[in-house]
């Protein structure tokens, strides 16, 4: 619950800002999107450990957590693949999702080259960000004796909109500052 209102603050703060008032379209698709991909690996990830041991011990052939992101995400396990896979989708259903806006002319946002590769690098680090804390929470939970299905899940999504928030925020803050002349850029 802290989480989520701290994510709230920072839109609220962000939003109350007339500069990027314009971001308030795209929060709940970097926050969906980004909480949707981290509960599809949770969701896996537990079943995985479901079906092969009990709830507090790891099953025998458990990968040793990894620590590093490059390493996590280049290893051929299919917990790595898997991440992977979803990070595949980000680019392009963020891409999806920002032209529906732009062509529904929801936003108040222009859609520009740097706003498109300044959001998708946001959206894409909040990704990586999330499936790599997954690995790390679902293994512990499960440890820990809590059924990460229903534990796991819930932190990781209010942890993704706090991240998908800020980073939002950081995006709106960066074409402002390297002046995106498109003056509608935060109206």
């Amino acid at each position: 619950m802290a989480i989520s209102c701290v994510g709230g603050l920072v839109l609220d703060m962000t939003v109350s800002d007339k500069k990027y008032h314009g971001m308030a379209v795209f929060q709940p698709v970097i926050n969906g999107v980004g909480g949707n991909l981290v509960a599809v690996q949770a969701s896996r990830l537990s079943t995985g450990l479901h079906s092969r041991a009990s709830i507090g011990s790891l099953p025998a052939d458990t990968p040793h957590i990894c620590f590093n992101p490059l390493t996590f995400f280049c290893r051929k396990n299919m917990t790595s693949k898997t991440a992977r896979v979803l990070l595949a989708m980000v680019i392009p259903g963020h891409l999806i999702f920002i032209y529906s806006i732009k062509f529904m002319k929801a936003g108040h946002t222009s859609i520009t080259m740097n706003f498109v590769a300044i959001y998708c690098a946001a959206a894409l680090l909040q990704v990586m960000v999330l499936l790599f804390i997954c690995n790390f929470l679902v293994h512990w939970m499960w440890k820990m004796g809590d059924d990460p299905d229903n534990f796991a899940i819930p932190y990781l999504t209010a942890l993704g909109d706090l991240l998908g928030t800020s980073l939002l925020a950081l995006v709106f803050y960066t074409l402002y500052s390297i002046g995106d002349k498109d003056f509608d850029v935060g109206d």
